[in-house]
C-alpha cells in the first residue's frame, strides 16, 4: 500500500466509526417518516448512508461505466443498517487497498450513448463520490435526528446532545 492509501483506509476507518454511532441512533419505529414529500424516508436515507461507501466504490472499478439504474430501498432494522454498513466498508476498504497511484490517476468516466457525463481523475471521484457524498448524506441524517426530537451524537464535536470534551 501507499501512504495514500494508508491515509484515505484511516480516514474510513474513523468515519466509518462516526456513522456507525449516527445509526445506532435511528429510531427503528420512525423508519418510514419523512421531514418532506421530496425527501427519503429516515430508513431510506439511513440505507442510502450505510451503503454509500462500498456502493461507489463498486461503481469506481472499472475504468468505465454506463449511469447504473437506482431504486433506493429501506431499512426495517437498526441491525439492517449496521450490516449494510459493514458489507459496505469491506467493499470500500477492499477497493482502497487496491488503489494504486498508476489507478488512482486512471481518468474514470460515465458515458451515456457514447458521451461523457463525468471524466476525471479516479481519485478526485474517490474524495467527491465515497467520502464526501458519504459525508452530505450523514449530515443529512443528523438533521431528521434533531427534527424528530432525538439526541443527537457527536461527529466533529459537541453537539446540544452529546459533549465527547466533558
Amino acid at each position: 500500500m501507499t501512504p495514500i492509501t494508508d491515509a484515505l483506509l484511516a480516514e474510513l476507518d474513523n468515519e466509518a466509526a462516526t456513522t456507525r454511532r449516527v445509526l445506532e441512533r435511528l429510531p427503528e419505529d420512525k423508519f418510514d417518516w419523512k421531514p418532506h414529500p421530496k425527501s427519503y424516508s429516515l430508513g431510506e436515507l439511513g440505507l442510502h448512508t450505510a451503503q454509500v461507501p462500498g456502493a461507489l466504490s463498486n461503481l469506481l472499478t472499472p475504468d468505465s461505466v454506463e449511469p447504473p439504474t437506482f431504486q433506493q430501498g429501506s431499512a426495517r432494522s437498526r441491525a439492517e443498517l449496521l450490516a449494510a454498513l459493514d458489507q459496505s466498508m469491506a467493499d470500500a476498504r477492499e477497493f482502497i487497498k487496491g488503489l494504486t497511484p498508476e489507478r488512482a490517476e486512471t481518468i474514470w468516466k460515465m458515458t451515456s450513448q457514447g458521451h461523457d457525463i463525468i471524466a476525471a481523475p479516479r481519485m478526485a471521484l474517490v474524495r467527491a463520490l465515497v467520502f464526501n457524498h458519504w459525508y452530505h448524506h450523514r449530515g443529512q441524517l443528523l438533521v431528521y435526528l434533531r427534527l424528530l426530537d432525538e439526541p443527537v451524537p457527536s461527529v466533529y464535536g459537541p453537539t446540544a446532545d452529546e459533549n465527547p470534551f466533558g
